[in-house]
């Protein structure tokens, strides 16, 4: 993000002068209990607060598979900010062993798609294992650590907010979770948990972020809902990112004694409450998106840096990339990668890309079927 924002407080700063204003440069509060921290990622002079242009009807599956051309539009440049969303995480086990063969180099999970990831006005990346000194070299197979350079990749890379709810939170109890944050935001990166949410504004559009884990617990519906009612005031676009749902298949549903809460209920909810876009993950495969009351819900991105090379379903995953026009989210597309290596996501083109797409498309269009015959 920091090409993107020194371009942008250049240009801030010439119309700063020209009209006698003094640029306020970016800043970051240091958050207090669960208030969210807020990022400045550049300033504005006007407030964006239309719905989008009156040209454009709200999106439909058939505007993702493929995705919509905004192109013909005489759409604002200004006006537009795209975020990209990862799937899982997880610098650790065999991804944490090939880091250690080439030299100790963190860099090498992000080299081949960190150029997708920097592109974009902000990234947000969900990360399934704490960061800590201590991480052994030969961590348990079900405890993941990862170890704190990470977190500098993770913001060379481009990511500009980490969320960090999963069921391997607390693999190393309340102190992994600090040192992790610790080690986070002394990178500069915004840290969302049951705990902490934050606003990233750019250019005068404020994004709100909050995240919820479900998996080896319930996730809390009174506190989800009342923390979004919270933030919903503070903020344009609120996106609420989830860990939750059964592993290994395309279609959200419940895992009994794992993941006991349904996705599809919580979505919807939390749409209810006040939530502009979901983004979930955790089951290792990608799933199926949906349209509720004209918010969509990414209900896995897969895999992103893993090392679970056993099946084509787990090596390959999407990078979402979402569209806003002020407020409005006109175009969700979705970047195939396929995992190398045990550590290396590597865009996909041409029929492997189409192949994860169309695996995507046909579960969207079965859960479509199935929650319309279930009304």
């Amino acid at each position: 993000m920091a090409n993107r924002l020194r371009h942008r407080l250049w240009l801030f700063f010439l119309v700063a002068v020209v009209e006698g204003i003094q640029p306020t440069p970016p800043g970051a509060e240091k958050p207090q209990s669960d208030l969210p921290v807020r990022f400045s990622a550049s300033s504005s002079l006007a407030s964006s607060s239309s719905l989008g242009p009156p040209d454009l009807q709200p999106l439909a599956l058939a505007d993702i598979f493929p995705p919509r051309d905004l192109s013909p539009l005489s759409l604002d440049p200004e006006r537009i900010r795209v975020l990209v969303a990862t799937g899982d995480i997880c610098p650790a086990r065999f991804t944490d062993v090939i880091i250690r063969s080439r030299g100790d180099d963190f860099s090498y999970p992000f080299a081949a798609v960190s150029h997708l990831l920097s592109d974009a006005d902000l990234t947000v990346a969900s990360l399934e294992a704490p960061l800590i000194e201590a991480c052994p070299r030969r961590a348990p197979r079900f405890r993941f650590c990862g170890r704190p350079p990470f977190a500098q990749a993770l913001r060379s890379a481009g990511i500009d907010v980490v969320t960090l709810e999963s069921n391997h939170r607390g693999d190393y109890g309340p102190g992994g979770v600090r040192e992790t944050v610790r080690h986070l935001k002394a990178k500069g990166l915004a840290v969302v948990d049951r705990d902490r949410s934050a606003i990233l504004e750019i250019r005068g559009l404020r994004f709100g972020f909050l995240a919820f884990n479900g998996v080896g617990e319930r996730i809390d519906r009174k506190m989800m809902q009342a923390r979004i009612a919270n933030l919903r005031p503070q903020v344009e676009v609120l996106i609420v990112s989830f860990h939750w749902g059964a592993e290994y298949v395309p279609l959200p549903q419940l895992a009994a004694g794992v993941a006991p809460d349904d996705p599809i209920s919580v979505a919807h909810q939390a749409v209810e409450a006040g939530a502009d876009l979901i983004l979930g993950n955790h089951p290792h495969q990608v799933q199926a998106v949906e349209l509720y009351r004209g918010k969509l819900i990414a209900y896995a991105h897969g895999n992103f840096i893993f090392d679970q090379m056993w099946s084509e379903e787990t090596r390959t995953g999407v990078l979402g990339r979402y569209t806003f026009y002020d407020r409005s989210l006109v175009k969700a597309e979705y970047l195939p990668v396929r995992i190398e290596n045990y550590a290396q996501p590597v865009p996909l083109a041409g029929r492997k890309a189409e192949a994860v797409l169309d695996r995507m498309r046909k579960a969207s269009e079965e859960l479509a079927g199935r929650i319309e015959r279930g009304k």
